[in-house]
């Protein structure tokens, strides 16, 4: 069995994929190493050959895992590193290292979808956009706050806005001005999420007119799905360019 790890800022994303048909066994989104670990343990008929993963989060933080995963499950750890080229999907990066692993592989796998110009809006803690062009060249991107940043920067810093994640769900049912605090700081912010995703059409278009591929990928991409319904909700979009960053075979 193989596991794949996708380590951002906030949470672990993991699956376990059989190794011979690359069929999801199980999956799950955890808040820590030790979450992690307790997850794959309680796994029944767990056995794992080989482990790759990608990870946005300090050095530090990332040996400290995958030693965890070695004393535990005894399985070697391939970890995603940056490339100028892979598949054909050429780094835009000026220094190639300093992009961000997960858009990177975002990148791949979207490429590797949808050969051809295509647009990958991925929405996690923070939101990213990267244009990659028909012939695989990366022309670089944007990053902004994601929901998460967004909401957490105003409860933060205003002390008046105060409410629990229950509040938040609900605000968010509808559009309309806000007739609370929560649903004015929780509707603003998406509708800056949303002014951001068709900021970046409006770009792609004037490259490409309409000959190129979304994609939305990332924990808070449902969010803005109805505000581009062409598009292509691949929520494991980083997996599939893992797989291809870190082949196992």
């Amino acid at each position: 069995m193989i596991l794949e790890l996708d380590c951002g800022n906030s949470f672990i994303k993991w699956r376990v994929l059989e190794s011979q048909c690359s069929t999801i066994r199980a999956e799950g989104v955890v808040g820590s190493d030790i979450a992690l670990i307790d997850s794959l343990i309680a796994l029944p008929g767990l056995l794992l050959t080989r482990c790759r993963l990608v990870s946005v989060r300090a050095l530090e933080e990332t040996d400290k895992l995958v030693d965890a995963l070695v004393a535990a499950f005894g399985v070697v750890v391939s970890c995603a590193v940056s490339a100028r080229e892979v598949a054909g999907v050429r780094n835009g990066y000026e220094d190639f290292e300093r992009l961000g692993l997960d858009r990177w592989l975002a990148m791949l796998g979207g490429y590797k979808l949808a050969p051809g110009a295509c647009l990958v809006l991925d929405f996690g803690t923070a939101a990213t956009a990267d244009f990659v062009a028909a012939d695989g060249e990366h022309l670089g991107g944007f990053i902004c706050p994601g929901m998460p940043l967004m909401r957490n920067q105003l409860r933060t810093h205003t002390r008046k806005i105060r409410y629990d994640d229950v509040a938040a769900e609900r605000a968010l049912e509808r559009l309309s001005p806000g007739h609370t605090t929560a649903e004015a700081v929780e509707r603003g912010c998406m509708l800056m999420l949303r002014g951001f995703v068709l900021t970046q059409l409006e770009l792609a278009r004037s490259y490409w007119g309409d000959d190129f591929t979304i994609f939305l990928t990332g924990g808070d991409a449902e969010l803005v799905a109805d505000a581009v319904p062409h598009a292509r909700l691949v929520p494991d979009l980083v997996f599939v360019g893992l797989a291809m960053a870190c082949p196992l075979s």
